[in-house]
């Protein structure tokens, strides 16, 4: 069976057996079961194998026996185990009381486990159903053979797509935004062929390097980032460290990276913007798609707060409008690279349109852009297909930024438009109507990986994304036509200032006299107000004109449309 038709075939089967919920729980609660329930579920399939061998070491040791901990994992062979004489199967021979033995089994996890199932508050899901006499119901669904969720027959990357796609059902069941858990898995796979292409250390070396996420999700991006290293070079190490905001995806990721072995500790749950859980430390990567479009105003005392603290802290550079959180995340992946004396750091990040333009000159996202640019952090920004993401058909960009640069990208930028490089969908997922093929993925990595320039790749110099906004006055007139002078100089007459963009690579003065002096003589700049401003007009650079039809040919298809529409009129009237 492939990969997509076993998860689909998973993924259908957990689905109906939502449909036992029907009455008693609306379709956009049903995760509140299924979500939790699939979870514990993969728990007790991967601990079948060594639960007597739990349970005989269990019985063997006094609860305050030193060690215990780690002699139980020991015996499971995972960093978690269970204690309970029961297991999903024994549950249902015993149907009167399967509220209390249900309860027994749950305590007997360890408590890495339990802390899980905990975010998921899942102890009122457990009364209502027994109350309506579903509990012994679904449980007695998640037994099936259908419903085995053992590693053996459901990889950690399966379960994965499982998780991502039953939570986007439920999603769309509320009509809430599925893609804000997570990414399409052929866009991750580009992403970190970025991060990774020309990397020898990870591609090559026998070593460790660590991975982090601001908003992890269900940690989609941080395990496709693990697994595919693994398949560049199986002696390298990826570390994952991720933190994510709500309880539910905090929760199946955690679940994910303590079933694979990883440290689930570096999963953290809260809220990156105001409660930075990785304060001090610093990673060799950072890969993310952060929530764009979204208000962060309830976090807006602490980020203010932060920002005052300039380089000290995430948010120096300036602060974006107060509806759009995206560019603190940018800021915050920024902060969390490492210096270049202890190897420098690479980011793959993904935004809207929106922080390339935003702004004008002396605003918050123009002086992120600023820092950005004038520091040379930023390597490339690639336009992705539209309609590949689940929840939204608008543009997207993935932004490549380094502090390690090559010597051939220093002071450069690489732009490309990618935007064409996709192939249509025989179903649509929601807005997801196009996927980009691995082919794609490929020929994207080569455009980047070569630095050339082609009809899909340019490249700039940082300065060219800069300009100085300069104020141009004109005098105030008195009735017979000459200029107001006070203290001997002319008064602006301020119903006349204007401003003009002076590319940065311009004089100022050279641009003034060609521009404005030519057709307004007695304009002057008002130098006290120029700003320095930093916009990347992606579109602008991949413009290509396209003619209009010939008058002729247009008239010749008016002329067909009307022999069309007669033979039409005249059926209507004949009828």
């Amino acid at each position: 069976m492939s990969l997509s038709a076993n998860i689909n075939e998973k993924a259908n089967l957990i689905w109906a057996i939502a449909d036992k919920l029907t009455g008693v729980y609306k379709p956009h609660e049903y995760g509140k079961v299924i979500l939790p329930l699939t979870v514990i579920r993969r728990f007790d399939c991967i601990l079948a194998d060594t639960k007597q061998a739990v349970l005989d070491k269990h019985n063997s040791m006094a609860e305050d026996f030193p060690m215990r901990e780690q002699f139980l994992k020991k015996a499971s062979g995972y960093e978690f185990y269970n204690t309970s004489k029961y297991t999903f199967e024994s549950l249902l021979d015993d149907a009167n009381n399967i509220e209390a033995n249900f309860r027994n089994y749950l305590n007997g996890f360890s408590a890495n486990v339990r802390q899980i199932i905990e975010k998921f508050k899942f102890d009122a899901e457990i009364q209502t159903m027994a109350d309506k006499n579903l509990l012994y119901i679904v449980i007695q669904e998640f037994t099936t053979p259908k419903a085995d969720l053992h590693p053996d027959k459901i990889s950690n990357l399966e379960m994965g797509y499982i998780f991502e796609e039953i939570i986007r059902r439920f999603s769309e069941a509320h009509n809430e935004d599925a893609g804000q858990h997570y990414t399409p898995r052929e866009v991750i796979e580009l992403m970190v062929n970025i991060l990774f292409s020309n990397d020898n250390d990870i591609l090559t070396g026998n070593v460790a390097k660590t991975i982090y996420d601001p908003a992890c999700g269900t940690g989609g991006m941080l395990s496709v980032a693990e697994d595919y290293l693994k398949k560049l070079n199986s002696s390298a190490t990826l570390l994952p460290f991720g933190q994510e905001i709500n309880d539910e995806t905090f929760a199946i990721c955690k679940a994910d990276m303590l079933i694979k072995g990883n440290d689930a500790d570096k999963i953290r749950n809260g809220n990156t913007l105001s409660d930075d859980n990785f304060k001090n430390e610093k990673f060799d990567y950072i890969l993310s798609n952060p929530p764009f479009g979204r208000e962060w105003k309830n976090d807006k005392k602490a980020v203010e707060d932060e920002a005052k603290l300039g380089e000290g802290g995430r948010f120096g550079a300036g602060l974006p409008a107060v509806g759009d959180g995206q560019m603190l995340f940018l800021q915050t992946a920024i902060h969390k690279m490492k210096d270049i004396t202890q190897g420098g750091s690479k980011i793959a990040i993904i935004h809207n349109g929106s922080p390339l333009f935003t702004g004008d000159a002396g605003s918050g996202p123009s002086e992120i852009r600023r820092y950005i640019l004038e520091r040379d952090l930023l390597e490339a920004i690639i336009a992705l297909p539209n309609d590949i993401f689940y929840n939204t058909g608008i543009a997207t960009y993935i932004w490549v930024l380094s502090n390690k640069k090559e010597n051939r990208r220093k002071g450069k930028v690489q732009l490309i438009n990618a935007n064409n490089m996709f192939e249509k969908r025989r179903k649509s997922l929601g807005n997801k109507r196009n996927d980009i093929p691995k082919h794609y993925i490929d020929e994207i990595t080569n455009i980047y990986a070569e630095f050339k320039e082609n009809e899909v790749s340019k490249i700039f110099d940082t300065e060219d994304f800069g300009y100085s906004k300069i104020v141009v006055e004109r005098p105030q007139k008195d009735e017979n036509g000459n200029p107001v002078l006070k203290g001997g100089k002319p008064v602006a007459d301020t119903s006349l200032r204007d401003t003009e963009n002076v590319p940065l690579k311009e004089d100022i003065q050279e641009y003034f006299k060609r521009e404005v002096l030519t057709y307004a003589p007695d304009a002057w700049i008002d130098e006290k107000k120029t700003k320095i401003g930093y916009e990347i007009p992606f579109t602008r650079y991949f413009y290509k004109y396209v003619p209009p039809k010939p008058s002729e040919d247009i008239m010749a298809e008016i002329k067909e449309l009307e022999k069309s529409l007669d033979g039409v009129l005249e059926g209507i009237f004949n009828d």
